[in-house]
């Protein structure tokens, strides 16, 4: 029976039911790492790279040859998307020879554009703007250590450092579709746009939820469920971290912060960590540390997607037995 092409561009490609079933499938996977799969054959998903990634490639990979498919991984440096190939040319290819296309790129306007010219699911493996995986990977982890995904609702939720990042956007937009309380902290300058605050409030509206923005990390944390950093500065720009990191410092997590958080509260990074800078040792080595469990999630989080958005296309029904 045929279904619906179904893409993962930015976080609010799904909503709050779509979202816990895939998290739901996370949990399964978690349970079964070969519990389902859809690329048997084996089938291709082509998987790109445009920007430098340990955690996204390997867990891509392997997550394809798990669910039976042969993951495709296709540098920029080796393909013609990296001497100039129109995007729209190269979805028109892929398309033909795979079951799925994943990119880690930069302006979201590309993933937006090889989805429009693709016929199978497209995910966005992290651009400029968004960050989807990561964070499902994220929200799983909570599920992991806080009693299953039904537990996520009416958390407390703070991410703190750059808020004008990819990971900020997509807390923001995650959180409110899972109806979390959404907490976002980060100097003047460095705060998100507009537009992505005025869809959460909207998608936290809709499903008991909030959203705060502000200056102050100390409101940000108060009474947390769950305490989330990123590295104060992007790839290419370690070269001018004493200058950029400047603004940032009132925002590491270290254990005066995290005290403020619950007693119970959990301590995430995506990953890498700069120790000493965004994060001190003592955070994320500590016992509220779950960045390994959260790393290891990107696995199971992106395979359910995947199995997802495929069994969407193909009409399937729920995979949640």
């Amino acid at each position: 029976m045929a279904g619906t092409l179904r893409h993962m561009l930015r976080d609010d490609d799904v909503n709050h039911e779509e979202q816990k079933q895939i998290l739901e499938l996370g949990m399964k996977f978690r349970e079964d790492r070969h519990y389902h799969m859809p690329f048997a054959g084996p089938q291709g998903v082509a998987v790109l790279f445009d920007k430098p990634s340990t955690r996204t490639r390997s867990s891509f990979s392997v997550g394809v040859a798990e669910l039976g498919g042969y993951p495709l991984v296709i540098d920029k440096s080796s393909s013609q998307l990296g001497r100039g190939e129109p995007v729209e040319d190269t979805a028109r290819v892929l398309t033909r020879m795979t079951s799925a296309i994943v990119w880690r790129t930069f302006g979201q306007d590309r993933v937006e554009t090889m989805a429009k010219y693709a016929t199978v699911p497209v995910v966005n493996a992290l651009t400029d703007d968004f960050h989807p995986c990561q964070v499902l990977a994220d929200f799983l982890t909570i599920a992991q250590h806080k009693g299953g995904v039904d537990a996520l609702e009416g958390m407390t939720i703070a991410y703190l450092g750059d808020a004008a990042n990819n990971m900020a956007n997509s807390y923001l937009l995650a959180g409110a579709i899972a109806g979390m309380h959404v907490r976002v902290a980060g100097p003047n300058g460095f705060l998100p746009r507009q537009d992505i605050v005025e869809d959460a409030e909207r998608l936290a509206a809709d499903n008991g939820g909030s959203i705060l923005v502000t200056t102050d990390a100390k409101e940000a944390v108060r009474d947390a469920d769950c305490v989330f950093t990123d590295t104060w500065v992007s790839m290419g720009e370690e070269g001018e971290y004493a200058i950029r990191s400047k603004p940032f410092w009132p925002y590491q997590v270290n254990e005066e912060l995290m005290s403020l958080a619950k007693p119970d509260a959990l301590f995430q990074h995506c990953l890498p960590a700069y120790r000493g800078k965004e994060v001190t040792a003592a955070v994320i080595d500590g016992p509220q540390s779950v960045v390994w469990d959260e790393a290891e999630n990107r696995l199971h989080a992106q395979k359910a997607l995947l199995t997802w958005l495929i069994g969407q296309q193909r009409g399937e029904q729920s995979l949640l037995v």
